[in-house]
């Protein structure tokens, strides 16, 4: 199970540390064009707070497991992660990209895997 959830925790980091510095240093216009879709539907003080979060949860996700101190905060920042995978997949929605909630959906998936995986293990 320790592998797994290595696995899954490093996926989620890796994606939501990309995601984030994207989001929380890139135009609009320019996030629409790499195909940052969703932020189409949220202003863009929402999108900064939300890649902020996103790349603190990156952290978050892996840095209290290796230094053995804060250990709470690994399912703290997935569930938060989660939180986020569910107003993306209703973006997502909205702008009719079933293929993008699928992908919200994997990642929610992977969120409550490691949550789950940290309060059961």
């Amino acid at each position: 199970m320790t592998s797994a959830l290595w696995a899954a925790q490093l996926t989620l980091a890796a994606v939501f540390a990309a995601s984030g510095a994207a989001k929380l240093t890139m135009a609009r216009e320019r996030l629409l064009a790499t195909g940052q879709t969703g932020i189409a539907v949220f202003p863009m003080p929402v999108v900064r707070f939300t890649a902020a979060m996103e790349l603190l949860a990156a952290v978050a996700l892996v840095a209290p497991p290796l230094i053995g101190t804060g250990r709470f905060f690994t399912p703290l920042a997935a569930a938060g992660l989660g939180a986020v995978m569910i107003g993306a997949a209703w973006a997502h929605t909205r702008l009719r990209e079933p293929a993008s909630v699928a992908v919200n959906a994997v990642l929610f998936g992977l969120a409550g895997f490691v949550v789950l995986g940290h309060l059961l293990g």
